[in-house]
């Protein structure tokens, strides 16, 4: 049995003894793949292992991980009043480019309920509504939501198990880029180092290695450009960047429209940020320590949105905007929205203005979320950009 790192604060709620032995099922597998590299494999590999491990990562097993009873909770589990909002743009978005969307990561599958029904009630409903998705288990969760609140509109929606080799549309990524792989470097004095995970008397411990072939390029660029001092450590994501390009390969004529948490580069890299962004999730709680419970916890790295813009703009597409969650939400008619439902009926109007306020509030996701666009064959200015667009940030 592999034992793992201390726990990283004592107030996190124990697990399940079945909960436990499946984490202990995930260790074992890391600390084979481990051993089999040699002794050390580099974070972004145990990130990978850790999310989607077939039948064991945190993304492919059984755990409950979006809403209360997970581990976090994202914009559409905070009820519909975002898809309703959002609907906007991708009703904009359709009608510049194909009546076609993919929603990449779809997690529960609220946001595809929330956001089919309010297309519907727009009388613009999309062909077809395709779901890119690689966990079995979270399939079969969408497809059970969308069987419940949605099924008159079950047959529009197809599972997709890899990007189509052609697309013409709309794809939507909500805290997708998020979740992707990404490789921890530090930077020491006249040396740069890759942090990797070996093993020692049976537990995750960290190892540095000389980084080398495109992550070392990638870090003397970054080193040259953001002025990173020694001593530094922070995350790279070769994966994230990659993936737009794939997808600028497969768009024929349509928009990207992605969200996530992050910032431009000037501020990912920013020296007060000399320890990175990684972080996890397990019951509400985040912390720092990605030993802890292999396949129970979330583990994410913050979003470098120039680097996402530099990949769409290089592989042919158009950037047609980059700002705030808020300021897109706004744009997109979140007080229109909200304004169906009458203040005087506050049983219904006090908890949208709740999921409002932790939407677009500074101190909530208003500010840390971002929403990026990219197009091909687009036109038009999307309305979520028209007001506050950082493009110029980027």
């Amino acid at each position: 049995m592999l034992s793992r790192g201390p726990h990283p604060a004592a107030s996190l709620p124990a697990p399940t003894a079945d909960a436990l032995e499946h984490s202990q099922a995930l260790s074992g597998h890391i600390a084979a793949r481990i051993a089999d590299a040699d002794g050390w494999i580099g974070f972004d590999r145990f990130m990978q292992l850790a999310l989607y491990t077939p039948g064991l990562g945190y993304y492919s097993g059984g755990a409950r991980k979006f809403g209360a009873p997970g581990d976090f909770v994202t914009a559409p589990e905070l009820g519909p009043l975002f898809g309703q909002t959002i609907a906007a743009q991708v009703v904009q978005l359709l009608a510049l480019g194909a009546p076609h969307i993919i929603e990449a990561g779809a997690g529960s599958g609220q946001l595809a309920v929330d956001l089919l029904r309010e297309l519907e009630r727009r009388a613009v409903l999309p062909e077809t509504y395709g779901i890119l998705e690689l966990s079995g288990e979270l399939r079969a969760r969408q497809q059970a939501i969308l069987g419940r609140d949605a099924p008159h509109l079950l047959s529009r929606v197809h599972w997709l198990d890899a990007l189509p080799e052609r697309f013409a549309g709309l794809l939507l990524a909500n805290e997708v880029l998020d979740a992707m792989p990404a490789h921890l470097v530090c930077w020491n004095e006249g040396s740069i180092a890759e942090r990797g995970v070996g093993l020692d008397g049976g537990r995750f411990v960290w190892l540095d290695r000389p980084a080398g072939g495109r992550l070392l390029e990638r870090a003397r660029e970054l080193a040259a450009e953001c002025a990173i001092p020694p001593g530094y450590l922070s995350e790279i994501s070769l994966v994230a960047p990659a993936w737009v390009t794939e997808w600028a390969s497969v768009l024929e004529q349509g928009a990207l429209l992605l969200i996530d948490y992050g910032f431009p580069r000037h501020e990912y890299y920013h020296p007060q940020r000399d320890s990175g962004t990684l972080m996890c999730h397990y019951r509400h709680h985040a912390h720092g320590e990605p030993f802890f419970l292999p396949g129970l916890q979330d583990i994410t790295v913050h979003v470098d949105f120039t680097a996402i813009a530099e990949a769409g703009c290089e592989a042919g597409l158009d950037l047609l905007g980059y700002t705030t969650q808020a300021n897109f939400l706004f744009n997109c008619g979140l007080t229109e929205v909200l304004a169906r439902t009458p203040i005087s009926d506050p049983g219904r109007y006090l908890p949208l203005a709740n999921t409002a306020q932790k939407l677009v509030s500074p101190a909530e996701m208003g500010d840390i979320f971002k929403v990026i666009a990219f197009g091909k064959g687009i036109k038009e200015a999307p309305l979520g950009f028209l007001a506050g667009d950082r493009s110029v940030t980027l």
